[in-house]
């Protein structure tokens, strides 16, 4: 089975959990950690929604799926454990927030503290086979985390949504425009970087789009090697 919804989700995904597909799904993930190592492990599964419940989503970053590596995957978009090396496409991240916000390079991989201060950082697949990327992609993930999508664009308070490739920003649609912003870009990958992430001020512009809603601004801050 899988983990429960964590309670600050609860009512908004109701419905979803109870669909025929997600016990498929749920099916699917339990066979496959039987024959196969799958990140991340079982217990960090729903971390984006353990660390951010809905109600304090301010940014809502879209990743695609986990990191298939050993080690690396621990439920959080881009995002690996402090002691794990940090992927090139979470390097380039940092060269963004160092260059967009004059930031001090961050001593680790780990993206704990913007979960905390209301950052969702959501794959679309939540589960990926070891050394397998997209292993897990059209299993049902997808609709679940469309639905978490939908939930957090329900909200009446304004979100941004970070969305970096041509994958992420198919889901575009879900988002009520009306109220919300979007800030699209270029994939902080190694191959896409130098076309368009670089430059993009996501952080700063993210924080702008909240201050001209009448919201608080993100604290984009991540533990440095002086801290």
């Amino acid at each position: 089975m899988l983990p429960k919804i964590p309670t600050a989700w609860k009512s908004a995904l109701a419905d979803t959990v109870k669909q025929p597909w997600y016990a498929e799904l749920a099916a699917f993930v339990d066979a496959e950690r039987q024959a196969h190592e799958v990140y991340p492990p079982q217990e960090d599964l729903y971390s984006a929604l353990r660390l951010t419940a809905l109600d304090d989503v301010k940014v809502l970053i879209l990743g695609q799926d986990p990191y298939h590596g050993p080690g690396q995957a621990h439920g959080l978009a881009f995002s690996v454990r402090p002691d794990v090396p940090i992927p090139a496409s979470l390097r380039n991240i940092h060269k963004e927030l160092q260059a967009d916000l004059k930031l001090p390079k961050p001593r680790d991989g780990s993206l704990v503290p913007w979960a905390r201060h209301g950052v969702l950082l959501l794959n679309a697949v939540l589960t990926v086979r070891a050394g397998e990327p997209n292993s897990h992609k059209d299993r049902g993930w997808e609709r679940f985390t469309d639905a978490v999508i939908r939930a957090v664009s329900a909200k009446e308070e304004r979100v941004v949504f970070v969305l970096w490739g041509a994958y992420a920003q198919k889901k575009a649609a879900l988002v009520d425009t009306s109220r919300h912003a979007i800030l699209a870009a270029a994939h902080p990958s190694p191959l896409a970087a130098k076309k368009g992430f670089f430059g993009s001020r996501p952080f700063s512009k993210a924080n702008a789009a909240l201050r001209d809603a009448g919201r608080s601004e993100v604290d984009w801050r991540l533990p440095s090697a002086d801290d």
